[in-house]
């Protein structure tokens, strides 16, 4: 009954609503034809008065709420803009409960066409890349921000990619060496962990071989972040700490991006050419190797970066019979040319370094420190500005 009620009023207000907006209709139909005819002058004025008086209030309610939407609006712009104290200073990525701030892990991995696809290199927040002996890449791989399960194949050190790595104050890990570079290692003051041997510098037993991966041995060994911080911890390395070279920035407005797609790292032959494309809506590069992308073993992802730098250094040899060859890695800005990509744009500038135990500074052309987008970094390490193309 009480439901029968409610549905009889609601019709009745249904029915009334279109007769009652008619009448209002036809008020204002009448009163536009007669312009107020029908009302005394005072009437009309007052009418007039009153619409006035209510669009002045109106108005006056608009500027009082929009200064404070702008307001609102230009700090919430403001913010998105801001970068916070509270970020990875290897990635530049805010700190959250997948982004950490672990200290830096300098991984050794190998680039030899037998030991591709890598594994892992798409969590790393820095990689840089130089010669090793037969014109063969490697890698100093860097992982802060996010942890990897499989990183590899992991190879041995040499002196100057164990210099690279200590720019960085890490806890570097690698596969074996020969006693040359294990001497230098060793004086160079870093936390070191070899996944080959106790004989010479501190074990972890966080390596692993994967013999399905490759029919050589060498492209068979393979880490994890999580199992060489906790060897680490047990040597009583420091998880905290290591140094950066990189300060960052917001990504340019598409409107200023440039135009820059193609560019091509020719380190030694066509096998160990780098390539990386331009995304100009994602702001990233796609890295290719060989001429095909670059992808990750596990998730068949290729890797995609924010930054490029190129540095140009000395690089000499072989200079023993073992092929071994040898890198400059320090130097003053006046020895050291740099070219830094990101945004679509190439920027001219100089790297420099004081002694291997100081990070790299990287510079423009007028002596301000580069700033960065945040996220991933490839760095190229060539001799000649003719390796470079873009």
């Amino acid at each position: 009954m009480k439901k029968q009620k409610i549905l009889q009023k609601t019709g009745l207000r249904l029915w009334l609503r279109p007769a009652f907006y008619t009448v209002l209709v036809l008020i204002f139909l009448f009163t536009a034809f007669t312009g107020f005819s029908g009302c005394k002058a005072e009437d009309a004025f007052q009418i007039e008065e009153q619409s006035a008086a209510t669009v002045a209030e109106t108005v006056q309610e608009t500027a009082q709420q929009t200064p404070e939407t702008t307001a609102e609006e230009t700090a919430a712009a403001s913010q998105e803009e801001t970068i916070s104290d509270n970020i990875n200073k290897f990635s530049g990525l805010e700190l959250s409960g997948t982004v950490h701030d672990y200290r830096p892990l300098a991984i050794m991995v190998q680039n030899n066409p037998k030991a591709r696809p890598h594994s892992g290199l798409i969590y790393a927040d820095i990689v840089f890349e130089i010669v090793a002996e037969g014109g063969v890449t490697r890698f100093v791989a860097v992982f802060s921000s996010f942890d990897a399960d499989i990183i590899g194949p992991v190879r041995s050190a040499r002196i100057y990619f164990a210099e690279i790595a200590r720019s960085l104050d890490p806890i570097f890990t690698f596969w074996g060496s020969y006693q040359q570079a294990y001497d230098a290692i060793k004086n160079m003051d870093m936390d070191v962990l070899d996944a080959n041997s106790t004989a010479y510098v501190n074990y972890t037993s966080a390596g692993w071989r994967e013999p399905t991966r490759s029919d050589a041995l060498e492209h068979t060994a393979f880490i994890d972040t999580e199992g060489i911080r906790e060897d680490g911890s047990k040597y009583g390395y420091s998880l905290e700490g290591g140094q950066s070279p990189m300060a960052f920035k917001t990504d340019a407005p598409e409107s200023e991006r440039g135009s820059i797609s193609e560019i091509t790292v020719d380190f030694s032959s066509e096998s160990y050419v780098a390539g990386f494309t331009y995304d100009k809506s994602a702001n990233k590069y796609l890295k290719s190797i060989a001429g095909v992308p670059h992808t990750d073993f596990e998730t068949g992802k290729q890797i995609s970066l924010n930054n490029i730098i190129v540095m140009l250094t000395d690089i000499d040899g072989p200079i023993d019979q073992y092929g071994h060859m040898l890198a400059r890695t320090t130097g003053t800005h006046e020895q050291g040319e740099a070219y830094y990509f990101m945004d679509g744009n190439v920027l001219e500038g100089t790297w420099a370094r004081n002694s291997i135990f100081d990070p790299f500074e990287f510079k423009d052309t007028e002596g301000n420190q580069m700033l960065f987008n945040r996220g991933s970094t490839w760095i190229c390490i060539i001799q000649s500005i003719n390796r470079l193309m873009y």
